[in-house]
């Protein structure tokens, strides 16, 4: 898909591993949280699986060779009926090239893999306070006010 000029938005595939590790250094700026995003990385050989997964959509956002967004998304295979959810899970924009509607090209890039696979909706969640995020979100689709737990694996 390509969206306003200069910024394209691709999604990786098993041999981008190099993109995808320029993917994790924006998030982790973004997220302000470095090393949860660069220290631990795993191997090529697992990162190469992940993206030639169907069920996850890795995308970027690139200026010339410059990765200046992306988003995470996995496809959630669902017991109660056959059909599936898209959850993104990351996403995130180089703060210099916010607000030119790279973020809401990669949200319809996923809409449209999730249309492609059968998904009947995408989801996304925002923490209270990241009003642009929330702003964003409201603009594209129907808030639902819900409580997230993280529940520690034994």
């Amino acid at each position: 898909m390509t969206i306003p000029t200069p910024y394209t938005i691709r999604r990786l595939a098993s041999a981008d591993i190099d993109l995808a590790r320029d993917l994790l250094a924006v998030f982790g700026q973004a997220f302000e949280d470095e090393p949860t995003y660069t220290q631990a990385q795993p191997d090529r050989q697992y990162l190469a699986k992940l993206l030639g997964s169907e069920t996850i959509a890795v995308l970027i956002a690139q200026q010339d060779e410059d990765v200046v967004g992306g988003l995470v998304a996995y496809e959630l295979q669902k017991l109660e009926q056959r059909r599936s959810e898209m959850y993104i899970y990351d996403l995130a924009v180089v703060r210099a090239h916010r607000r030119r509607g790279i973020a809401t090209g990669l949200i319809n890039e996923v809409r449209s893999i999730a249309s492609r696979c059968g998904a009947h909706v995408v989801f996304v969640q925002a923490d209270l306070g990241d009003d642009p995020a929330i702003e964003l979100y409201t603009k594209l689709g129907i808030r639902e006010d819900v409580l997230h737990f993280d529940i520690a694996a034994t």
